[in-house]
């Protein structure tokens, strides 16, 4: 059996700084970045709000939708959050109380 998947993007705010991820385990992920547990981008640019993520039966298939999503250009990633999350809600809540 395939272990799935989640392609995310974190923001620093609405039209903000952008991050693209995959992931596993969404929930501790997206723990560590609004926490700042681990360095990197999201820590260095304040990247805490989820404001998109799809998932997926397999967790290749995640992985390739980020790759292909971190080559679109930064209109392309506004859209589809406008489209997915118009007002920019923070998921977090969706995520973390199922």
């Amino acid at each position: 059996m395939n272990k799935h998947g989640y392609v995310y993007i974190m923001a620093s705010g609405l039209n903000g700084t952008l991050y693209i991820g995959v992931s596993s385990d969404l929930v501790k992920r997206v723990y560590e970045h609004r926490n700042g547990i681990v360095d990197g981008f999201t820590k260095k640019y304040n990247c805490k709000l989820l404001v998109f993520f799809e998932k997926y039966d397999d967790i290749r298939d995640a992985i390739a939708r980020e790759k292909t999503m971190k080559k679109w250009n930064r209109a392309w990633k506004l859209k589809r959050i406008f489209q997915a999350n118009p007002d920019w809600h923070d998921l977090w809540d969706d995520i973390s109380n199922p």
